[in-house]
This record gives C-alpha cells, structure tokens and sequence, in this order.
C-alpha cells in the first residue's frame, strides 16, 4: 500500500508540475492583426483551448488522486464508496483512483 501512496503522489507532483509548465500557452491570445496574421491567431487560440482542457484533465486526475490518498489514510482504499463492497484488484490495478465497484461504475453510466 506504502508503494501505491508514494505512485499515487508522485503523480499528482509531475500533474502540478505538467499544469505550471504549460501555462504560458493558456494565456490570451492578443488581437493584434498587425503583430499576428488572423490564420496565426486562430491557431494560437485553438493551442490556448487545448492548454486549457488540458489543464482541467490534469485537474480532475489530481482530485481522484487525492481523493485515493485520503481512503488510503482512512482505511477505506479498496472498498466501494457507493456499496460498500471490495472493489476487484484488477480494476485497482488499471486505476487505483477507481472509488466504486465495476457493478456501481456501470450503474452510474447506464
């Protein structure tokens, strides 16, 4: 469980990191026609778009993350927080972050 807490916050330091690194691409774009041709512009807003849905991804991976920490210092990892019941190794193992059951997983998308 110590290696899994350790995964788990490493990845949430190399998120913040990834989220402080790009933050210059999610600034505004200027509106400058003369410093920036109008095809530049609009390339330079889709990549400010994409930095930025880039950064809420990150965002919802880092509150999962922290939210598994906090079950792993509850006691409460590997337990459906939905059901109750154990959630299936296999699935911890694809993401550790899972907090419900495939049974309640599914029924949560149906």
């Amino acid at each position: 469980m110590l290696d899994l807490q350790k995964e788990l916050e490493g990845r949430a330091i190399e998120l913040r990191a990834l989220i402080a690194a790009t933050e210059e691409a999610r600034k505004p774009v200027e509106l400058d026609q003369v410093a920036v041709g109008r095809l530049s512009r609009m390339d330079a807003m889709q990549g400010q778009a994409m930095a930025q849905a880039t950064k809420r991804q990150y965002q919802r991976e880092i509150q999962r993350i922290e939210a598994a920490l906090r079950r792993i210092a509850e006691g409460e990892f590997g337990s459906c927080i939905s059901c109750g019941e154990e959630i299936g190794d296999r699935r911890l193992s694809i993401d550790p972050t899972a907090a419900t059951c495939i049974a309640c997983a599914s029924e949560r998308r149906g």
